[in-house]
């Protein structure tokens, strides 16, 4: 493990002025851009748990009982990799319909969950998206862009 700082991204601060008065955020992007380092920066100082559906039990506990695994999470959580269980998408529209909160769920995923029609039908309306791309050359030498 590196011992140094996390590198800044652009998208910061984009996702945590969605997160202020959005209830779901969804980050997205190609493989390996950092969704989920992103994710665990702004999750970590904001207060927010975090879940990862690449976890066989948390995963197989997400399909089995969507409503029960949605109305168990924490108040603020990231659920990492949400392309794994679609099946949340309803529960987590339904959890929004009822306690309309800014910043109750930060997902991330691959980019073409966007594509996946129980996201698009559920949490239309509900949901901001940041999409992150690879570390630009400014990020790489923490500076500001030009």
């Amino acid at each position: 493990m590196s011992n140094h700082p996390p590198l800044p991204r652009l998208a910061e601060g984009p996702l945590t002025d969605a997160l202020s008065d959005t209830p779901v955020v969804l980050v997205h992007g190609p493989r390996q851009c950092g969704k989920t380092t992103l994710a665990r920066q702004v999750g970590d100082r904001l207060g927010f748990a975090y879940l990862n559906l690449d976890d066989d039990a948390a995963r197989r506990a997400a399909q089995d009982d969507p409503a029960g695994f949605v109305a168990r999470l924490p108040e603020r959580v990231i659920i990492d990799e949400v392309q794994r269980a679609p099946e949340i998408f309803l529960p987590l529209k339904m959890e929004v319909d009822h306690r309309r909160k800014p910043g109750r769920f930060l997902l991330t995923g691959s980019t073409n969950v966007l594509l996946l029609p129980k996201m698009a039908d559920s949490l239309a309306g509900r949901m901001g998206s940041i999409r992150l791309h690879p570390l630009a050359q400014c990020e790489l030498e923490r500076r500001e862009p030009t």
